[in-house]
């Protein structure tokens, strides 16, 4: 049924109960619809259908909100708000190319690490000293592509011009698609990206740029200089992006006449040709490391030093071991010790734990909050997370 509290769907057993009982008010008490009984069969198949359509109607209520919608029907949702889902990207890098000099390498070459597969980009001419540097792109997408440095060094067509390869520098970029809860996570944050000309929309507009994981406005209204911002200024401070896109995002959304201020800048042109600076910062990361000593019992699985990592990844927010990067915490949020202790806590076979916290490398340890401040965004990885013992 739907009321004003909402929709509550009827399952097998009410429907069956209410079936069962207007049965026995019209043919009499004594009705037998026990389940081996031919009307209690034909009772319970037709209440088993209607159970199936109720169950539908409900999903097709739930996804009509944020909360609980799900897959396609949740992606319907983000233009209401300018978002879209990030769906799944390919790694890039580069590679050193060895053979004989002057041979030109066509864009399209297959590289391999294992059975994961490369093409180069552009072509690229082997200089004299007998090398040639070739970005690359993977050729399927996802984390999958994303390969520590000198992993890549299988030519998979034999070329007699074309001796050797190698990454000197790893691969990244590549990410699965972006799941419910993380579209569910940006939608709440970019809700204001409809409005224009206020610190919230132009934070909206941040958080809908392909690859931004945290924004924060922080505006001057005074007629003096604060902070190093002039008067009547703001600064975004933006983690991740490329400057080409979080200019544009900006100057979308910034209301005419006012300053933009910041250490990058980026060259805008408007609707009728004319150029504009915009200006912005990227945040200052405050660099986590974790020491993790755990109590665990027979149930403790074997991949359990890795899911301590992810857990705390996703909570803080950083890259993963597979190259998986986690928004986490947002611009200005403070590091709360107790979600980190919980965030532990919820692997399974993990009884007890305690955890140490430094953001200088690792020379002063703490077992406190990290205080974050607005400009500030707090990001680990899990290379810097130590499990013990």
């Amino acid at each position: 049924m739907l009321d004003r509290t909402g929709f509550k769907r009827q399952r097998f057993e009410d429907i069956f109960g209410s079936m069962e009982a207007k049965t026995k008010e019209v043919f009499g008490e004594t009705t037998n619809t026990s389940e081996r009984s031919p009307l209690g069969l034909l009772l319970r198949v037709v209440a088993w259908a209607l159970a199936r359509l109720w169950q539908d109607t409900e999903a097709v209520y739930n996804n009509g909100y944020i909360n609980t919608a799900e897959g396609n029907n949740l992606d319907r949702l983000g233009p209401y708000v300018g978002v879209t889902r990030i769906m799944a990207q390919y790694a890039t890098g580069s590679v050193v190319l060895t053979g004989s000099p002057g041979y030109i390498v066509q864009a399209g070459f297959v590289v391999a690490a294992g059975d994961f597969y490369f093409e180069t980009d552009t072509d690229a001419v082997i200089a004299p000293e007998g090398t040639a540097t070739a970005t690359i792109t993977a050729m399927e997408p996802g984390q999958r592509g994303n390969f520590a440095a000198n992993m890549i060094t299988d030519i998979v067509n034999p070329n007699a011009d074309v001796t050797d390869v190698t990454n000197p520098i790893s691969t990244g970029g590549g990410r699965e698609k972006e799941t419910d809860q993380e579209f569910r996570d940006r939608f709440e944050l970019s809700v204001s990206a409809g409005g224009a000309g206020t610190v919230d929309s132009i934070r909206g507009a941040l958080l809908s740029v392909p690859s931004v994981r945290a924004a924060a406005v922080i505006e001057n209204t005074t007629n003096a200089v604060v902070n190093g911002r002039p008067p009547k200024s703001f600064e975004a401070y933006v983690l991740g992006g490329q400057p080409p896109d979080i200019g544009a995002a900006i100057f979308g959304k910034k209301a005419a006449g006012i300053e933009s201020f910041g250490d990058e800048a980026v060259i805008v042109t408007d609707l009728s040709g004319n150029d504009h600076e915009v200006r912005f910062s990227y945040a200052e990361t405050i660099t986590l490391s974790v020491r993790v000593t755990v109590t665990k019992n027979a149930s403790y699985p074997a991949d359990g030093v890795a899911k301590i990592k992810t857990a705390m990844i996703k909570y803080v927010g950083g890259e993963d071991a597979d190259g998986q990067l986690y928004a986490g915490l947002t611009m200005g949020d403070d590091v709360i010790y107790a979600r980190m202790i919980a965030a532990v806590l919820s692997v399974p076979g993990v009884e007890d734990t305690t955890i140490e916290l430094s953001t200088d490398d690792g020379s002063i340890w703490e077992q406190q909050n990290i205080e974050v401040d607005q400009h500030q965004v707090a990001q680990t990885s899990a290379a810097q997370i130590e499990v013990l013992p």
